[in-house]
């Protein structure tokens, strides 16, 4: 796979510390206590499901990153991520209002598989450009 995201890299941090940041992000929110958390209204429930959601899938994509190159990369990063869901949904269980569901860790797998079956699809589905610079692949 080519690009920035899955460019080699040679030292553990430039692999490793942008998942460690992300991770850290998600435990100081999910460490706020359910009154300093802001209500959508209406909305409250859809934004916040959307977030873990979004959330996990990016988690998924710097897991993957930093397994790159090493055996089933995509079953290591789906495995750090469900750990990693599972872990902050049990961290959430001690936070004054908070409680830690299996249907937040459902969302959070839910955003990580999609993130990793799109890159997985995109890295397998040959692209338009490259159709067009090789005959044998035109219709």
């Amino acid at each position: 796979m080519r690009g920035w995201v899955f460019a080699k890299r040679s030292s553990w941090a430039a692999r490793w510390l942008p998942l460690l940041i992300a991770m850290g992000v998600i435990f100081f929110v999910s460490n706020q206590p359910s009154y300093d958390l802001p209500s959508f209204g209406l909305w409250d429930l859809t934004v916040k499901k959307a977030g873990h959601f979004v959330a996990y899938a990016g988690l998924a994509l710097l897991a993957l990153r930093a397994v790159w190159g090493g055996k089933r990369p995509y079953l290591a990063a789906i495995l750090i991520v469900f750990l990693y869901s599972v872990s902050d949904e049990f961290h959430q269980t001690f936070i004054p209002g908070r409680n830690g569901t299996p249907v937040d860790v459902a969302i959070d797998m839910f955003g990580a598989f999609t993130c990793l079956w799109l890159i997985y699809w995109r890295q397998w589905t040959p692209q338009p450009q490259l159709l067009a610079k090789e005959p044998s692949l035109k219709q």
